[in-house]
């Protein structure tokens, strides 16, 4: 059987199978995008079913590219984007809504009625979340509302839920599995945090049966055996984690203080602090980092909505760029001269500020601004919300160093550009790895961990590898100057906000 390992690494946009022959050698990669469904605007829709044959298909693609059989496969990792809520029958499987996704903002006002009723801080307190449309649970409890009839079948236990984790091993075990684990559960503003189980009151609020959740694992555990007839035998799934939290495994932050922050549609930046739960008083997240053995890790979580998606705009909103690997080049034409900036709210604003409504604005345009500063004002926007992730961190846990390297991955790390201004913004060193594929790499390791064929957390915390460091060069005036005229291009933004 040896050490190889199959990974799904199921995003937003598209879902990727990789095959790991061990730590450090990738076999093949396998890649489908899915079609996004906007219905109304501020909705955000997937097909669950595209969604599991974008996961057949690639997977099969990629044992077949690496010329192993099931057999040779000594177990399955998933790692999944997070919050994104799909509900189906027990028995057959069928999917009763379109899924929902995590940029989705329909729950926006029942957000608002529930923090009228003094409630967001019930729900913080016990899930180290806010209220906000970005999680699963309202999403739930407005699919409980639209399905005629839907939340009498669930009470009666015909009904799953299941973030697309849950989802995707249902799938893969034939029906016979309806499980999540404990970093999943964590984002969907029903699961306790500290006591580590589904929350009777948080689900009687929102009106959702406790017979429609799905079992709760250890990040490395026993999720169950594939069907033989999808890959020609059966393969243990021992390994699943939310796409953050499996990029935080895969980045060896397993010391408190480590922190990593990933840059795919949006950006996630966690900081490592322990068995300690420490509560924000900055609006980030308390979330769970990972759960082995029974035993939590916790982490504080800053999330921005927007930071590839940004590029991607340029791309195919504004037609600046055929390519996205461009952005970092034309950026660097800018005119030194120029001072644009973006405030990227094309769902609402994230981490510190949550605000669902806001909408993304771009200050500063002159009649010499172009391409190039359009380019600059998108890389530069997510160095800055970073900076707002960071310092709110500094402020939230005494524990933390300024002095902290920052671990990176995701698509835009590629630009060595945008990590250099990362390096300026933050005035911190940034650390980008051999291994790009991070998040696969960390469900990949809780897998082979499980399975008894990859090394225990201290030796492949020790096989992590520095691909290039990225050193502060910025003039500290330059820099102070770009940080004050961040801060007033989004309070601009929120003043002219429907809250505004």
């Amino acid at each position: 059987m040896g050490a190889n390992i199959l990974a799904i690494d199921q995003g937003t946009t598209s879902t990727r199978s990789i095959v790991f022959k061990d730590l450090t050698k990738i076999a093949s990669v396998a890649q489908a995008e899915f079609e996004q469904h906007f219905p109304r605007s501020g909705w955000v829709e997937h097909e669950p079913e595209e969604i599991w044959e974008s996961v057949l298909r690639t997977a099969r693609s990629a044992l077949e590219q690496a010329s192993l059989g099931a057999n040779e496969i000594a177990a399955i990792g998933i790692t999944n984007q997070r919050e994104t809520v799909v509900v189906w029958e027990r028995a057959t499987g069928k999917p009763l809504h379109r899924a929902i996704v995590w940029q989705d903002r329909r729950t926006s006002k029942m957000c608002q009625d529930l923090k009228a009723q003094d409630l967001e801080p019930l729900f913080n307190k016990k899930t180290g979340l806010l209220l906000d449309p970005y999680f699963s649970g309202t999403k739930l409890a407005w699919v409980l509302d639209e399905v005629e009839g839907l939340r009498a079948r669930a009470v009666n236990g015909e009904i799953c839920f299941g973030t697309i984790d849950s989802w995707l091993i249902y799938k893969l075990t034939g029906g016979q599995v309806h499980t999540t684990d404990a970093t999943n559960a964590s984002r969907t503003l029903l699961y306790n945090i500290i006591e580590n189980k589904w929350d009777e009151e948080l689900l009687g609020i929102l009106n959702i049966p406790m017979a429609m959740m799905p079992v709760v694992r250890d990040s490395a555990d026993q999720f169950g055996m594939s069907d033989p007839a999808l890959f020609g035998g059966a393969i243990a799934i021992t390994g699943v984690a939310g796409d953050q939290q499996a990029a935080t495994i895969g980045n060896a932050c397993f010391e408190p203080g480590m922190m990593k922050s990933t840059y795919g549609t949006g950006c996630f930046a966690m900081l490592n602090t322990g068995a300690e739960l420490v509560p924000s008083h900055n609006r980030l997240l308390s979330t769970i980092a990972y759960r082995l053995k029974g035993e939590t890790t916790y982490a504080l979580e800053g999330s921005i909505f927007i930071a590839g998606a940004a590029v991607q705009w340029l791309r195919d909103g504004m037609g600046l760029i055929e390519r996205a690997e461009q952005s970092g080049e034309l950026a660097r034409q800018a005119s030194v001269q120029e001072s644009v900036y973006m405030v990227p709210a094309f769902t609402g604003l994230g981490a510190p500020h949550w605000n669902a409504d806001v909408r993304g604005a771009i200050y500063g345009i002159t009649r010499n601004t172009g391409p190039a500063e359009f380019a600059m004002a998108a890389l530069e926007s997510v160095a800055f919300q970073t900076y707002d992730l960071m310092d709110a961190m500094m402020s939230d846990w005494e524990q933390a160093s300024g002095d902290n390297v920052l671990r990176v991955d995701g698509g835009m790390v590629a630009s060595n550009w945008a990590m250099q201004r990362l390096s300026d913004i933050l005035k911190s060193r940034v650390d980008r790895p051999v291994i790009m594929e991070t998040t696969a790499l960390g469900a990949a390791w809780l897998s082979g961990m499980q399975a008894g064929v990859w090394p225990d957390k201290d030796l492949f915390a020790q096989s992590w590898a520095l691909e290039r460091r990225f050193e502060p060069s910025l003039d500290e005036g330059v820099r102070r100057e770009k940080l004050a005229g961040w801060r007033d291009a989004v309070a601009r933004t929120l003043w002219a906000g429907p809250e505004g």
